[in-house]
């Protein structure tokens, strides 16, 4: 069953389903590993899992606990059913994370197969938007674009924000390959500087490909340079203000810029080029970067190779009425209509940007994909570690719907419905990853009994340097747990040759295997922490009006956070 394409009636029977699971075993989910020893979590799992779990091999973790397909489970005693069922129940209540293959590729594979042939450069993109672009991104901005235009194309709007847009990966494809006008929003102005940079770049890029065509001009896939817009989007803030920071880049720059040619020497002032449209307000909240041409390219095959066929979206066919800027009319009123998307918007950017889908006439469609869970904001935590704060506090007594989680009424309704920061940290690591390592058998999930034992050793010490941040030490796996220790007590304030009980060592770095089980008990619910928190947002659409879906949009094993939440209006409100 494809969940995205469940009724309303059982979304709501499904959260409430998630709720009581994640409850029930909350004690897990909500615990730390590093505390493995100091919170004596062994002893928090029930009597009869222990002696079956205690023995297990790594492989044996990964088949018979993380991995929902395996299908040969040999297992090497008789499981309680209590156990059997906690697994069984948490494959069950997860959204299903596998996308669709392309071109018959191998389950399992580590990279998609679109970099069979060359593990850094996909197959399916053009190589003009590879340049400085890592293979996670390259797959991600390919199969999201493609999802964009289809949605561009189903409301008959050729306009796109980009919000949290970075260095301008997603923007330049949706602008130069795609040919949509994109205004791109990010919070960090070197991030900005950079993206329009690249821009510059691939405009040559795009020169240098019609030279060799001997084409008189580039067409209208490159008339157009992508808007940037440098700020913040504040949560807090109204959609009408959301458009104001919107409309402030639209002034900029109207008129195309000629693309740079290939020579090198300095232009004469009558040759100048204008750069890439760069324009800072006060606006995004992650990575900024574009906006691109009015129409679509009838050459654009040129510069990105076939795309396969993107995922089906929930939304029905509707044509987009445009909206005329008038003269004395207020940017909020005359705004064109356009299609939200956030690749990776962080923490409560996600919910912002839906909130203001489902608030603001002018957006007709969304693609959401959320990442950083742990920096969303709960009535219980509404300042946790990370959050770039608001203009004014969040009001103790507002509305649940003021937060990221819950903004649904029905889920934020629901007893235990709450999710603590470790919780939504967890539901951001990479499940399938960590099952592969855990088939390698790595030397570097020795890690975790390591920093586990130090733990203890600093809260006796430090009670108050509890779940201190020791940061990555390097290549930590092959390092003695002496010379370990030496190195993380020095980065938290610590006494570096502090005495540590050598018998007391050695019976904690024996426990290694149960440290693992147990960080992988915790990690089978993270995809259930996750489900619930996309399914209060699809809820919070449905409670508004408008119908979603949740497409599995990259292959999980190279993009853990792969789900892309799509929702389109039927009509223009």
């Amino acid at each position: 069953m494809f969940t995205s394409s469940l009724p309303a009636e059982q979304q709501r029977e499904l959260a409430e389903r998630l709720t009581t699971f994640l409850s029930q075993y909350s004690h897990v989910s909500d615990s730390y590993i590093i505390e493995f020893f100091s919170k004596d979590h062994w002893q928090s799992l029930p009597n009869t899992w222990q002696p079956v779990l205690q023995d297990l091999t790594y492989r044996q973790v990964a088949d018979l606990l993380l991995d929902a397909t395996h299908g040969d489970r040999r297992y090497p005693s008789v499981w309680p059913l209590s156990l059997l069922a906690f697994r069984a129940t948490a494959h069950a209540l997860a959204f299903p994370r596998e996308c669709r293959r392309e071109r018959g590729g191998a389950v399992g594979s580590v990279k998609p197969e679109e970099f069979l042939d060359n593990q850094s450069q996909s197959s399916l993109l053009g190589h003009i938007f590879r340049k400085h672009v890592k293979p996670k991104k390259q797959h991600e901005i390919r199969k999201l674009g493609s999802l964009v235009k289809q949605l561009c194309d189903q409301t008959d709007c050729n306009k796109v924000v980009d919000v949290g847009s970075g260095q301008g990966h997603l923007t330049r494809f949706l602008s130069f390959g795609l040919g949509l006008s994109v205004t791109a929003i990010e919070a960090d102005g070197t991030l900005v500087a950079t993206a329009s940079k690249f821009d510059g770049q691939l405009l040559c890029a795009l020169e240098k490909e019609a030279q060799k065509k001997n084409c008189s001009s580039l067409g209208p896939v490159s008339r157009w340079s992508p808007r940037h817009v440098a700020g913040w989007v504040n949560p807090k803030a109204s959609w009408e203000a959301f458009i104001k920071q919107l409309s402030a880049a639209q002034c900029v720059n109207e008129r195309p810029p000629t693309p740079p040619g290939p020579s090198k020497k300095r232009p004469r002032a009558s040759e100048q080029v204008d750069p890439p449209c760069s324009h800072a307000v006060q606006t995004s909240r992650r990575r900024g970067s574009t906006d691109s041409p009015e129409s679509e390219s009838t050459s654009q095959h040129q510069f990105r190779k076939s795309e396969s066929e993107g995922p089906s979206s929930a939304a029905n066919c509707c044509s987009c009425v445009q909206s005329v800027r008038q003269e004395g009319a207020g940017p909020e009123r005359g705004h064109p209509d356009f299609v939200l998307t956030g690749l990776h918007a962080c923490g409560d950017l996600s919910a912002t940007l839906l909130r203001h889908f489902v608030n603001c006439p002018h957006v007709r469609a969304i693609t959401s994909v959320a990442c950083c869970y742990m920096k969303i904001t709960t009535k219980e935590n509404p300042n946790p570690p990370g959050l770039v704060p608001a203009a004014q506090p969040p009001d103790q007594d507002a509305d649940p719907s003021e937060f990221g989680y819950p903004m649904s009424s029905w889920v934020g309704g629901l007893p235990g419905h709450r999710l603590s920061y470790k919780a939504r940290e967890g539901a951001c690591h990479a499940v399938e990853d960590y099952a592969r390592r855990l088939r390698e058998g790595g030397e570097a999930l020795r890690t975790h009994c390591y920093r586990a034992t130090l733990e203890t050793f600093i809260a006796d010490t430090r009670p108050d340097l509890r779940r201190a941040g020791i940061q990555t030490i390097k290549k930590a796996h092959l390092l003695p747990f002496t010379e370990y220790a030496r190195l993380g007590l020095a980065r938290v304030g610590l006494p570096p040759g502090l005495p540590l009980d050598p018998e007391r060592v050695e019976a904690m770095l024996e426990q290694q295997g149960r440290v693992v089980v147990y960080f992988s008990l915790a990690l089978l619910l993270a995809p259930v922490v996750e489900t619930l928190v996309l399914l209060d947002r699809m809820i919070y659409l449905q409670e508004n009006g408008v119908d979603s879906q949740l497409v599995p949009l990259f292959d999980p094993n190279f993009s853990p956070r792969n789900f892309v939440l799509v929702a389109l209006k039927s009509q223009v409100h």
